[in-house]
């Protein structure tokens, strides 16, 4: 079977990726044989769309399952659109993930493991932007 993960490198060393959009790298490997393939993002600078983008690149290069920290709703739709299964928790190295997703250790995931531009960097504190109101004083 064809599956990716997500990576911080091209090969099977390497650690997987909290992100699935903005990951460094995706190693695709056939489970079968264990041959594989390092391919760099190319969507992972993108301004906007990049999980989308990573989404669409792996379901066209035919990988059946992505393995991966975390999936955000957008991408999540379109490997749902495709019938790519997704299993976000994934740590460890790309070459653990795939002897545990081989002996069955791994549940697909029913829905998106965060909200939309995970992984963007910036301030992902999740504020409200109010600041302190009348009379109040910080710390």
């Amino acid at each position: 079977m064809k599956i990716a993960i997500s990576s911080t490198g091209p090969d099977l060393d390497s650690a997987v990726d909290a992100r699935m959009g903005r990951a460094a790298y995706f190693v695709i490997i056939e489970t079968d044989t264990m041959e594989f393939t390092g391919i760099e993002n190319s969507s992972a600078m993108a301004g906007g769309g990049a999980g989308i983008q990573s989404a669409q690149n792996l379901a066209e290069s035919g990988v059946k399952t992505v393995l991966t920290g975390n999936c955000g709703p957008n991408a999540f739709q379109v490997f749902g659109a495709a019938g790519v299964q997704v299993i976000t928790g994934v740590n460890g190295t790309v070459k653990e993930a795939v002897e545990k997703f081989k002996s069955g250790q791994y549940n697909a995931t029913a829905q998106p493991s965060v909200q939309s531009h995970f992984g963007m960097g910036g301030n992902m504190g999740g504020g409200t932007g109010k600041g302190l109101g009348k009379g109040q004083r910080k710390g």
